[in-house]
């Protein structure tokens, strides 16, 4: 049979989430609002009232041309006759359903859950009618994070399922609500490559409302907004860098708010540079007054350099609120890969919202893509990889984070929105040697966003330039004896620039730009 799975709803019959409630009452309101799959899942109750209470769901189900699935009791669901069953990785093997199911529920829908590639992969080969695959978000039922794939996980099943010619439906379950649907839906997608559905519990069997909760979120899915890419621009369009000078007066005329939650050590450094270039910069770390300062038009610099427990609540929060008003968060995952505690941090934030910019050195955003690099400290590990293959990294974790601009830096710095990539050779050693010189990059980056929010990658690459040829022009200054002596004079080369940058234009001929080419 042809299925729906939109919006697929898995019960709970637990107190603390169904209450004094009746089970069927919320199952048929819930697919009055728009629930297009039901499943019913029970962990406590013995056959006979598995038995009894399947079978009123069935009737409701029925009536309204909506499939139940039964989760794991393969007995239950033939005893009522139901559309199907739903199993796990620890309950009975897939091909042996089948055969159990074979001349009973010929027609069966059979659904199997998954998180990982190999997982995936092998249910749809042995012929899982659909996928759930999770979980995607942290759950109050879910404290372990690294069971959680997050949207970069949930992506990674999907491409390499198309890439297999595999078209098993998929949806994504676990802490999926109405604050964070198009978000999942939308860092999943790639191309053509998309969920078919989402699965949720308590965002419906928890609703005060079950019908208005499920309308909520069957408006949700179906006004998804597109991934706002950046527009295709030639080779010269680019590397000419007319763009920059304008870009940077519009930055000094509107003095955008950008909200840093940026780690100890280098606020007041990441503070003078925002001023330095026309920014109104406001470091706070609480997530409380977000939603406040998200009101006024700025944008969010998440710098985990610091992290600890509170902050990364506050984290979440933050990026929230940025989320809801629309406007731009950077993450800048310092030091990601230093630890198993700073990994497990990390995709806390990833799962916690949209992200317009990531910036980090090879060994974050390899973390990001899931290599195996190891950091020291907040440095990058010696590199093995070619230019190209660095290059071709950025790329995917940019189409991976939902069209997200994408910067990796080092010696030759690498900016990509996913499609296009560009090369930049510009900088000077004296900046890797002054402490929090690529956190306050971000700062910068994130001041450009507030401004120039039609184009993330023209505004990122904008703010790297002004930041490093202010750099390379700051050590010409005859006072200048080393990084100690270079800090001040590169602010004031900042502002110098950022105060005239159109009068005086002959800065920025200093640009070294190279668009990345594929077929090199």
């Amino acid at each position: 049979m042809a299925v729906d799975y939109t919006l697929y709803l898995v019960t709970d019959s637990t107190p603390e989430i169904l209450g004094d409630r009746c089970l069927a009452d919320v199952v048929e309101s819930g697919i009055k609002g728009g629930v297009t799959v039901v499943q019913y899942r029970n962990k406590t109750a013995d056959t006979a009232e598995l038995v009894r209470e399947a079978s009123t769901l069935h009737e409701i189900t029925r009536r309204h041309g909506v499939p139940l699935i039964i989760n794991d009791r393969i007995d239950v669901a033939i005893a009522i006759g139901a559309e199907g069953v739903h199993v796990g990785q620890d309950d009975m093997d897939l091909q042996a359903v089948q055969r159990i199911l074979r001349t009973s529920l010929p027609n069966a829908i059979i659904g199997v859950s998954t998180s990982s590639v190999e997982e995936a992969l092998t249910a749809a080969r042995n012929g899982a009618t659909y996928l759930g695959i999770g979980t995607v978000f942290a759950t109050s039922t879910k404290k372990d994070t690294k069971s959680i794939i997050g949207a970069i996980g949930v992506q990674k099943i999907l491409t390499e399922l198309r890439s297999n010619s595999l078209n098993t439906p998929c949806v994504c379950i676990g802490g999926v609500n109405a604050s964070n649907v198009q978000q999942i839906l939308r860092q999943s997608r790639h191309d053509d490559v998309a969920l078919d559905g989402v699965a949720v519990v308590s965002a419906i069997m928890a609703a005060p409302n079950p019908s208005e909760a499920s309308q909520n979120l069957r408006n949700l899915i179906a006004a998804l907004p597109a991934i706002s890419r950046t527009q295709s621009l030639g080779l010269m369009q680019i590397t000419n860098l007319s763009f920059v000078p304008d870009y940077i007066a519009a930055v000094v005329q509107r003095k955008p708010l950008c909200h840093n939650m940026i780690n100890t050590v280098v606020q007041t450094m990441a503070a003078n540079m925002a001023i330095a270039i026309g920014g109104s910069p406001i470091m706070s770390g609480n997530g409380a007054e977000a939603a406040d300062l998200a009101k006024l038009g700025g944008s969010l610099v998440i710098n985990m350099g610091t992290v600890t427990p509170d902050s990364l609540d506050q984290y979440v929060k933050a990026i929230s609120a940025y989320n809801a008003a629309g406007n731009p968060v950077l993450l800048d995952p310092v030091g990601c890969g230093a630890t198993e505690l700073r990994k497990e941090a990390l995709q806390t934030v990833l799962t916690a919202g949209l992200f317009d910019v990531i910036k980090g050195n090879e060994g974050e955003i390899a973390t990001i893509a899931g290599t195996s690099a190891q950091q020291h400290g907040v440095d990058s590990a010696p590199s093995n990889l070619t230019l190209r293959q660095k290059a071709i990294m950025v790329e995917e974790v940019a189409k991976r984070c939902g069209g997200c601009v994408v910067v990796m830096s080092g010696a030759v710095d690498i900016v990509s929105d996913g499609y296009q990539t560009v090369f930049v050779r510009n900088g000077h050693e004296y900046m890797g040697l002054v402490t929090g010189s690529g956190c306050c990059l971000g700062t910068v980056i994130a001041a450009f966003l507030a401004v120039h929010r039609e184009n993330k990658l023209l505004a990122t690459l904008a703010a790297l330039l002004l930041y490093e040829i202010a750099a390379e022009q700051a050590t010409t200054k005859e006072a200048i004896r080393g990084p100690g002596s270079f800090l001040p004079a590169w602010i004031d080369t900042l502002y110098q620039i950022a105060q005239s940058p159109e009068s005086d234009q002959s800065w920025i001929k200093g640009g070294k730009v190279e668009v990345f080419q594929h077929s090199r």
